[in-house]
């Protein structure tokens, strides 16, 4: 394994690109090597050593896609080369990634996504809450949309020999975007596969079993809706029944006024489905035919770092599999700028995708290196 370091060098295109792509580059001109690392066709991840916040100052605006990262956390361990998590105090911690976000913000695409993975620490006794500290700064300083918060359930924990607190096995993962219109978001590329409508004795049944029978004996037995309603009901049921037979949806719930409560609200002032509920007698939950998006809540077991010496972070793969497959488009470049041993990447090259990692650790970079090539 040969990793190329170019330190103080003046690198053009065409030197870059005679190298091999994922050759370790220090001090080096990173705007030129990004700008022919997109212009190149390889998936192998392009590795720029340096402190986060200075080698993204030398890259483009608005020239990455997608950012994911778990940066280190505050005071839990020092990582080989040092870098942030070593302040003295969490209050400059989080200036100091805010200061970081600021510079991602800077180079992702105006319809980018940037997810952030971060756990939380103690100060004595006390739960710092140091991920929404964050996130609340991102939101309120710099302008971040947060339109996810995913709780992480890493399902095991820890050795935990504490005596008067829960044991925590859960992290939390922020999905920011730049603006609240016009951020790439593939919904279909993470749906699970549904399940099919049958028929049963001539009769519709969904995925889960739902034939309307239910449904008509409730709106024949309403006292609640009049006889015009029920009419309207009626056919509306017979409707959703064809699309289920033909597939344009996988299943449905009928919520008819005064068998089923409003779903989130009954003020027909702040939910749509409440006002259609008292002005129309009914409305219907429709499921996607494609299968429905994951929730916010992840059961995913940390990263297997037994036999390994180098690096302690639990952040798995398949972590990063719904975040690059929803918000990084094909053909898009991800971006880690605390890459680590290259997990992000890794998937990224996995998923079809282009990825540059920073890291101030060469040690880490070359593990990356390996990692990713031995996926060719």
């Amino acid at each position: 394994m040969t990793f190329t370091a170019q330190k103080n060098a003046q690198l053009r295109p065409q030197a870059i690109q005679d190298q091999e792509l994922s050759s370790i580059f220090i001090d080096a001109d990173f705007d030129i090597a990004l700008r022919t690392y997109q212009s190149n066709k390889t998936v192998s991840p392009l590795l720029l050593k340096g402190d986060s916040l200075a080698v993204l100052a030398h890259l483009p605006s608005e020239s990455i896609d997608f950012c994911m990262t778990s940066p280190p956390y505050w005071g839990k361990r020092e990582y080989d080369g040092g870098g942030i998590g070593l302040e003295p105090h969490y209050q400059e911690f989080i200036k100091n990634l805010v200061s970081i976000c600021h510079e991602i913000k800077r180079v992702l695409r105006p319809e980018g996504s940037f997810w952030l993975n971060l756990g939380d620490s103690y100060q004595g006794k006390n739960l710092i809450g140091i991920p929404w500290r964050v996130a609340l700064a991102l939101t309120d300083s710099q302008g971040w949309i947060l339109r996810n918060s995913v709780v992480w359930n890493k399902v095991k924990g820890g050795m935990d020999n504490s005596k008067d607190r829960l044991g925590n096995v859960h992290e939390n993962i922020f999905h920011f975007v730049k603006s609240a219109r016009g951020y790439f978001y593939n919904a279909d590329a993470i749906r699970a596969n549904p399940g099919t409508a049958r028929i049963v004795n001539g009769a519709v049944i969904s995925a889960t079993g739902v034939s309307g029978v239910r449904y008509r004996r409730q709106i024949e037995l309403s006292t609640e809706l009049k006889p015009a309603e029920k009419q309207l009901a009626f056919k509306a049921l017979n409707n959703i029944l064809s699309e289920i037979s033909t597939g344009a949806i996988s299943d449905f719930r009928m919520i008819i006024r005064g068998q089923q409560r409003a779903t989130h609200s009954d003020s027909s002032l702040v939910s749509g489905r409440a006002k259609e509920l008292i002005e129309k007698g009914f409305y219907f939950l429709k499921y996607h035919p494609k299968g429905s998006k994951p929730a916010d809540v992840w059961d995913i077991l940390p990263e297997d770092t037994q036999n390994r010496s180098l690096h302690f972070s639990p952040y798995p793969i398949d972590l990063c599999r719904i975040p690059i497959l929803a918000t990084c488009p094909e053909g898009g470049i991800v971006l880690d700028p605390f890459c680590g041993t290259g997990t992000t990447l890794v998937a990224s090259r996995m998923l079809g995708r282009k990825s540059i990692g920073i890291d101030i650790s060469s040690r880490y970079l070359e593990a990356t290196h390996d990692r990713c090539n031995s996926l060719i």
